[in-house]
């Protein structure tokens, strides 16, 4: 038993949303970071020897060594400059693209985020391209267009960070099923500059986590400033679910656990608890004290706010199948503890 277990354990383990969970909630070893491969020395040791005989061709113009080119100096002086500037902002993103783009797990993430540093990078050359061959007016024209720009843009440059953001740390990704703000829903898109989300529940429609029928769009850039609730944690993709009733305070409450974990654990599967039992696994590798994680259902026992007791039965269940679970278990439940009415004691009439 335990070696099938292990064996399950191993296999989710190998699931890429999985291994990216558990890299996020682990503390990064030496020799897990991320590492330069041979070429990407080689790349950067000739950008080092290119810049270093630029700064030594630059020290030597200060000499008056070529005076029969006097006039041409200052000018060379300029595409020195221009070249060593350059050098070091290709090798800028070399560094970033290894050592931080290369860290990401996912391969589409990793894509989408070259494809924007490179964009970027092309930004800077030209700007610095201009800067350094006409520096005074180019300051102006950079300064008056920044202005305009962040006034213009702001949200859009926001929610593209926020794309970002999401691609880099993950807070939810498609198929997520999430809170944020007043919306609730599952994922079905990310883009670039906004979220679509396929709305459940909803506080004007259902009072169920059933799909209302509505899509949500909001900005990426709300990820940046509010809390987002995200019910599919890959490691560990369930939540607690409770269902509660009303007992006498002098009713059978040994029966009544019985009967409610009993029930509950039918209804929720074996197969279920299987699987909980190898995400309680995931979760003993993380700082989530997984033995709080029982896979299978509980009763507990409250004393209610008037004069009856509440018998609460506790259960794991997958987000989206919630509703559906929950109201099966209420019907089975009902239905086998009027089987016992004298010692369940139900309210009855206007005793509720």
């Amino acid at each position: 038993m335990a070696n099938e277990l292990r064996t399950e354990v191993e296999q989710v383990k190998k699931q890429e949303d999985v291994k990216r969970a558990l890299k996020q909630t682990s503390i990064v070893k030496p020799d897990q970071a991320p590492k330069a491969e041979t070429r990407d020395k080689v790349w950067l040791g000739t950008h080092l020897i290119v810049m270093v005989s630029l700064l030594v061709l630059y020290y030597v113009l200060q000499f008056k060594v070529f005076g029969f080119a006097a006039r041409f100096i200052p000018f060379i002086q300029r595409l020195d400059k221009t070249a060593i500037a350059i050098v070091l902002l290709l090798a800028f993103a070399k560094l970033v693209d290894v050592y931080l783009i290369g860290r990401i797990d996912s391969p589409v993430s990793r894509y989408n985020l070259r494809r924007v540093a490179k964009l970027t990078l092309g930004l800077f050359l030209i700007t610095t391209i201009i800067l350094l061959q006409n520096w005074y007016t180019t300051i102006i024209s950079i300064g008056v267009l920044s202005l305009i720009l962040g006034l213009a843009v702001q949200t859009p440059v926001t929610s593209f960070l926020g794309w970002i953001y999401i691609l880099v740390r993950s807070p939810y990704r498609v198929g997520d099923r999430i809170k944020i703000g007043e919306a609730t829903g599952d994922v079905i898109d990310v883009s670039y500059l906004d979220t679509t989300l396929w709305e459940f529940g909803g506080d004007d429609l259902l009072s169920t986590d059933h799909p209302t029928g509505r899509i949500i769009k909001f900005p990426n850039s709300k990820v940046l400033g509010s809390i987002v609730y995200n019910y599919t944690w890959p490691l560990f993709p369930y939540v607690w679910n409770e269902v509660k009733f009303s007992v006498a305070y002098n009713a059978d409450l040994e029966y009544i656990a019985e009967t409610m974990q009993r029930i509950a654990a039918e209804e929720v599967g074996e197969s279920m608890m299987k699987q909980v039992r190898v995400y309680r696994e995931l979760l003993a590798q993380t700082p989530v004290n997984s033995l709080e994680v029982r896979e299978y259902p509980a009763v507990l026992f409250r004393v209610n706010a008037n004069t009856w007791l509440d018998a609460i039965v506790r259960y794991l269940v997958h987000p989206k199948e919630a509703g559906r679970v929950k109201s099966r278990l209420i019907k089975k439940l009902l239905a086998e503890l009027n089987k016992a009415p004298d010692r369940v004691m139900f309210p009855k009439a206007d005793a509720r």
